[in-house]
Formats: C-alpha cells, structure tokens, sequence
C-alpha cells in the first residue's frame, strides 16, 4: 500500500519549501566570505587531504556553512513536518509557557530518580518493561509537576498516545542522561493524563549514517551498531526505546516502504532544473499551458491539478465577482513555495 497522494503532495510541498530556501543562500561564490583568517589558518594542517579536492578555500568554507544550514533545516524542520504529514500527528508541549506541566506522583518522580542513578552507576541494564511497571502504577500519594517536556510528533488514538523526539543521528556526548529523564517524567505524566491508554515514548533518527551504500540499502538500519556509535545510548535506552530509519516512518505512515517513498518524492523534486521548474509553476499565466499540468503531476501537485481539470467551471461560476477573480488570479506558489491552500478551498467550493 502505498502513500496517498495527498501525503504525497504534503511532502512535496515540504522538499520545495526547502529547496526554496536552500537555493536563496548558496554560495554561488565566496565573495562575502573573502576574509575568514581563522579557518583558512587551521584549514593549512589538513592542506595535504584537500590537496586536488578543494581549489577554493573560501568556496569550501562557505559551503560548509551552508551544509550546516541544511543539517537545521531538514533537523529542525523538514523531517518534523514529515512525519506530522505521514501520521496526522503534531508536535506538543506541555511546559510551564505552552499547555502547563502536567502532574505526576511523587512516588514516579522517586522511581524515575532510582531509574536514572541506576543506570548511571550500571548497577542497572535498560529495562522497558521493568521501567514502565514502575511508572505506569495508580499511586496514591501527593501530586507534583513533572518537568518540562515536549513530543516532536504526538499521536493519540482512541486506545494510545504514542511520543516520539526526533534527534540528530550525532547527538551531543552527554545528551542522553538527559534524554531518559525527560522521557520518563514524560511517559509518567501522560499515563496519569490518558487514563486507560496505552503509552509509547521513542526516540527517532530519521536515517542509520553507519549504512555503507555500497552493499547495504540506504533505507536499510543496522540498529545495534549504530546505537553502539551514540555516546552512552545503550547505557540509558533500551534498544525498543528507538526507532531508526525504516521503521521510524513505517511506523509513522502505517505501512511498509515509506522512507523509500519519501526519497523518491526528493529525487523527483530535487533536480538541477529545480529552479527552472518553480519559477514556472509560480507564474500563474503558465496555467493554460499543457507543460504545467506535466509539471504539476511531476511534483504530486494534485489540489492544483484538481482546479486546473476543473478550470472552466471555476471561470464560468467566478462571472462578474471581484473578490473571486482576486482569488483566482493569486499564484498558487508563493516564492517561499508555500501553496497557496486558502486559493484553493475557496476555489474548490466552485466545483
């Protein structure tokens, strides 16, 4: 079973967005970047690796830095969207600043902290089971606020709450100590916050880095040695704790082969024409031109398809009304790629 095409256009959208975004700050040259003593000064020890690689220090530095900003980009932004797109769920909060932390029993918070030196002092090995016995108890003594914590991607269904906190696949050395108490304050709180649901806390890492592409599938995870490559890891986390490339968007999506769809999607819309092709797709007065329905089905632009197959409906009922023409007239991209969704509901009422 495949995504649907309206996950499929979500997604789309999403690798335009950061194409966008990506092309408005590459460095076509290093000419901002002339000056930069320090790292050209440090670069000089590793001029016997670069040598017939790099030509051009400051070229090298600047994509470098532009590398870093899409490392945010996809972090911070693109694979959180995704996943909101493939499961329906959202990123929550429960902070003092956004939906207020939620309580939880003194005798979790005193478990959580046995949990937690116990496995700093490795008198203890992760234990899911053990663990969430512990937590996922009716306590009956007094109710304090858990700490501060937030979901990445929130999910609740009508017999579950599944939480997951999307990392970096090269998390900082030390985060994981951090990492588990967070989540079992949070799987705490949650079990006294849904009564009578199952409750499901993961950490996610949207690709396994330690795969060789050269005889192993780039969608493919070897969990135990890439867990075994993340700095105490395996101390504080079980491995059924994570999720790791494949079967984090499987689960995300329900179905099997979605980080195979998800890439697809990428290479399809990520192409050396890419600019080319946005910036006709953005020019509303291409639309009466054959290459832009093409174009649109390329892309999984399927809203827009729907109101270009139903374009003269939409005239003939639009007549005379200013606000309408308005309307019509917008362009469906914006020039941050951002489809115009608000053009197309109002549209769509015409049909």
């Amino acid at each position: 079973m495949a995504l649907s095409n309206k996950q499929k256009e979500k997604i789309s959208i999403e690798v335009i967005k950061t194409l966008v975004t990506r092309f408005e700050s590459f460095p076509e040259d290093a000419s901002n970047n002339r000056n930069a003593p320090f790292h050209e000064s440090f670069l000089k020890a590793f001029s016997d690796k670069l040598n017939g690689k790099v030509s051009d220090t400051p070229f090298f530095i600047s994509l470098s830095s532009w590398l870093q900003g899409l490392n945010t980009t996809l972090g911070q932004t693109f694979f959180e969207n995704v996943a909101h797109h493939l499961s329906n769920g959202e990123k929550r909060e429960y902070t003092s600043k956004r939906l207020g932390n939620l309580p939880i029993k003194q005798s979790q918070r005193n478990h959580i902290a046995q949990i937690i030196a116990d496995l700093s002092n490795t008198t203890s090995t992760p234990n899911l089971i053990n663990e969430n016995a512990l937590l996922f108890t009716q306590y009956k003594d007094a109710e304090i606020n858990a700490m501060d914590f937030s979901a990445d991607v929130f999910i609740e269904d009508s017999t579950s709450v599944t939480a997951i906190e999307l990392k970096s696949v090269k998390p900082n050395s030390g985060e994981m100590k951090g990492e588990k108490k967070k989540i079992l304050e949070g799987k705490a709180a949650l079990y006294n916050h849904f009564p009578g649901k199952q409750i499901h806390f993961y950490i996610g890492f949207p690709f396994d880095p330690t795969v060789n592409p050269v005889n192993e599938a780039v969608t493919s995870h070897n969990k135990p040695r890439f867990l075994g490559s993340i700095i105490n890891m395996n101390k504080y986390f079980a491995t059924n704790e994570s999720l790791v490339a494949n079967e984090l968007w499987d689960l995300l999506s329900g179905q099997q082969n979605t980080m195979e769809e998800i890439l697809a999607i990428i290479n399809t819309v990520s192409t050396t024409s890419f600019l080319e092709k946005f910036q006709f797709l953005s020019d509303g007065a291409n639309r009466i031109k054959p290459a832009y329905l093409t174009q649109l089905t390329e892309w999984h632009l399927y809203s827009e398809i729907e109101l270009i197959n139903n374009n003269a409906t939409i005239i003939r009922k639009i007549t005379n009304n200013k606000a309408l023409t308005r309307i019509y007239n917008k362009n469906s991209l914006d020039s941050k790629g951002n489809y115009s969704w608000d053009r197309y509901n109002e549209l769509r009422q015409l049909f």
